[in-house]
């Protein structure tokens, strides 16, 4: 395991490596899109659990959403982004990326950590996990994170700022203006509209 700087991280990610870094909910996994592939191999993650996309804003991800879900997709991101919400949309037409559901929706989400966002801007729209071997429990803090994955390397500086320990809330958009709670997390979400 080493420490890398953002620059070292962009260069990792574009070889085709996943980093670990720190997030506003929990430490996180993340590749480059194309090379997904990676994190289920390093997360012992089953094939058929789909990957979250996250950005440094909306317009890093807006592309992916489909038509007809892109107002809906707008005003929930006013309201909630950047923080700890992940948006479960259908894919636009012309995008497929290789961890999406089998009901071709992505999950999507800014999270609310200037030091994500910073390299999130730098490099795009990453793939992303929490980090940890899959069933395994998560661990909070870049020592503990680098134990569960000691073969990955973690964006710095370490220590790293606290996170909240709890996962982030998904909601999947069902029609238009209609969302469905599908795990409440660290955004308590009444009734959403």
């Amino acid at each position: 395991m080493k420490i890398l700087s953002k620059e070292e991280a962009k260069e990792k990610l574009n070889q085709g490596f996943p980093i670990l870094f720190q997030t506003d909910t929990l430490p996180a996994i993340g590749c480059l899109p194309k090379f997904s592939e990676i994190i289920y191999k390093s997360k012992q993650r089953n094939r058929n659990k789909a990957l979250i996309l996250m950005a440094s804003d909306l317009r890093q991800v807006l592309m992916y959403v489909h038509q007809i879900a892109v107002k809906d997709v707008i005003k929930i991101a006013n309201q909630y982004w950047p923080g700890p919400l992940t948006l479960v949309v259908p894919i636009a037409e012309n995008e497929n990326f290789d961890f999406i559901s089998q009901d071709n929706t992505l999950g999507i989400r800014i999270p609310c950590s200037a030091h994500a966002r910073d390299l999130l801007n730098a490099v795009g729209p990453l793939a992303t996990s929490s980090a940890n071997i899959s069933g395994s429990t998560t661990s909070f803090n870049a020592d503990d994170v680098s134990k569960d994955l000691p073969n990955i390397d973690i964006l710095g500086p370490v220590p790293w700022g606290t996170c909240s320990g709890k996962a982030s809330t998904i909601i999947t958009w069902i029609g238009k203006g209609q969302w469905k709670l599908i795990r409440e997390g660290e955004l308590m979400i009444g009734d959403i509209n």
